[in-house]
């Protein structure tokens, strides 16, 4: 802007010269032109300049709210070199015996039984002579797993993934500058995935962990590992994504940093050097890094390594409840406004939900006074609280909250679900009524200590609109509405009341689990 109202001025004043010395010739016709180029001379600079800025200034406050702001490209050579030495490679060893998986190996033996007995002939490659049986056979080491991992402490604490480790009979750690010793499995946690092993030496380098609350959707970060045994590779993205789902205690962080097999354990880095988290899962379709990469939070890895160094396990809270998420129908259809919350499914026998009076199909929205916005939140709330402590539940029943006094107890290790048993045939009540599509009969005394219920109906047969909600024969109905239902007569009372025109939301229990079904009118 400023160049060109000065190049303009320049071109007035010339002219204003060149006029002056015509006036000699022509008096009176030059007089006016030189005096109006006089003026322009001074003015026109203002003229131009105001004019610019003027168009300039709206749009630049139209581009202020928007405007991003521009940077070159990252430059992460001394961010490696700060972090680089605190970043090691782990191997991990299982011993086997010799020939289980080689020549004279039990499957070795099925082969060449069937080639004798179905070719006639030694199976190609066979032994020549068999080996004795019941000999004992010695056991030698063989690679199982490569990983990545940092140092927590210059005393030799590292931290790596639970499944780079887990079920190892040697772990050996490498570091940069080639040194190499066998760790010791500190402990594992599987449920975080998070491990600590232990190197005896002294006066390393480590690394400095970072604040995740810091940490922003769109910031550049780096992962270091051995992807394929590659030791020291890095690679760098953004971050896509944080508080995402895939555990019932991590909510992971995703980046589109490229990881691959072999980078699990191995430190996530922001672009102060300080590590976020612990790359520890992908999501892809061939094997191979896609796009998708997964890391755990160093806040939640932190709480967990603390309780590994100390004791070797981590202890969480547990209240006895099967939960499941609350549906934007469900929701709205028994009053709770917005899908929040836990719904408990099933509430276990003895279990501190029961003792505090937590039934199935409460909806529970708070723990200790914070929101439980999906299911999820739950057992991470819960498990961060010590064994023994006393805690205030807030649970949503029949249109309405209440608070619950708590006394959490201690989560046992993992364990496979068990299957429901088939139920045997029990006596049917004689007393039914047909509504809502549904012909239900009350529950025999016999039926309701074998489904350990107080209260229902059971489903006797299902057509039209609750066979399509998927309601059937054998489900028990505990609630229409918000209403309860301990009687056929209740039901029916409960079922007459409803507005045909609306969806109704029946509670329902199915095996030992409860659910709520929305059903629809017909059309």
């Amino acid at each position: 802007m400023k160049v060109h109202a000065l190049g303009m001025q320049s071109l007035v004043r010339c002219a204003t010269y060149f006029l002056l010395f015509m006036r000699r010739e022509h008096p009176d016709m030059v007089n006016l032109k030189i005096k109006k180029l006089a003026l322009a001379t001074w003015v026109a600079p203002l003229i131009v300049s105001g004019t610019m800025a003027g168009l300039a200034a709206p749009a630049q406050a139209q581009q202020t709210p928007v405007a991003a702001s521009v940077r070159g490209l990252p430059d992460f050579t001394d961010l490696v070199e700060q972090v680089g030495p605190a970043v090691v490679n782990i191997r991990t060893m299982e011993r086997v015996r010799a020939g289980s998986d080689g020549a004279g190996g039990p499957m070795d033996e099925e082969m060449q039984e069937f080639f004798r007995r179905f070719f006639g002939i030694p199976m190609p490659n066979a032994p020549r002579q068999p080996q004795r049986p019941n000999r004992p056979q010695p056991e030698q080491e063989q690679p199982r797993g490569v990983g990545s991992g940092f140092i927590l402490s210059g005393d030799g604490f590292v931290m790596t993934n639970a499944h780079v480790v887990d079920g190892a009979d040697e772990v050996i750690v490498t570091l940069p500058d080639k040194r190499e010793f066998k760790a010791k499995i500190v402990g594992v946690d599987k449920r975080t995935d998070v491990a600590v092993v232990k190197i005896e030496a002294t006066g390393l380098p480590f690394v400095k962990i970072g604040d995740i609350n810091r940490l922003r959707v769109g910031e550049w970060v780096v992962a270091i590992g051995s992807p394929f045994g590659l030791e020291n590779s890095v690679t760098a993205g953004i971050v896509s994504a944080k508080q995402r789902d895939t555990g019932d205690y991590l909510p992971l962080i995703q980046t589109d940093v490229a990881v691959n097999p072999g980078n699990s354990g191995g430190p996530l880095l922001n672009m102060r050097g300080e590590v976020v988290g612990i790359n520890s899962q992908i999501y892809s379709r061939s094997g191979g890094y896609m796009g998708i990469s997964f890391a755990i939070p160093i806040d939640e890895a932190m709480r967990v390594s603390e309780q590994l160094r100390v004791s070797g396990r981590v202890t969480r809270g547990r209240i006895g409840v099967q939960i499941d998420q609350v549906t934007k129908d469900v929701a709205e259809s028994i009053g709770l406004g917005k899908p929040q919350g836990a719904l408990v499914r099933s509430v276990e026998a003895g279990s501190p939900a029961e003792k505090a009076g937590v039934e199935a199909g409460d909806i529970i929205t708070r723990f200790e006074g914070k929101p439980i916005e999906k299911a999820s939140d739950l057992p991470r709330q819960v498990g961060n609280v010590k064994p023994g402590s006393r805690s205030t539940i807030t649970v949503f029943r029949r249109g309405a909250s209440r608070d619950l006094s708590i006394t959490v107890a201690e989560l046992e290790p993992e364990k496979t679900a068990r299957r429901t048993p088939e139920r045997a045939e029990t006596p049917k009540s004689t007393a039914s009524v047909q509504a809502l599509g549904l012909t239900v009969t009350a529950l025999t005394d016999a039926q309701r200590k074998e489904l350990k219920v107080k209260r229902g109906v059971r489903v006797e047969s299902a057509a039209d609109s609750a066979a399509r909600a998927g309601l059937r024969e054998g489900d028990v109905i505990l609630s229409v509405g918000n209403t309860e239902i301990d009687s056929v007569k209740e039901f029916e009372a409960a079922a007459a009341k409803t507005d045909r025109t609306k969806p109704v939301t029946v509670l329902v229990l199915r095996g030992d689990l409860v659910q709520y079904v929305i059903v629809r009118p017909n059309r």
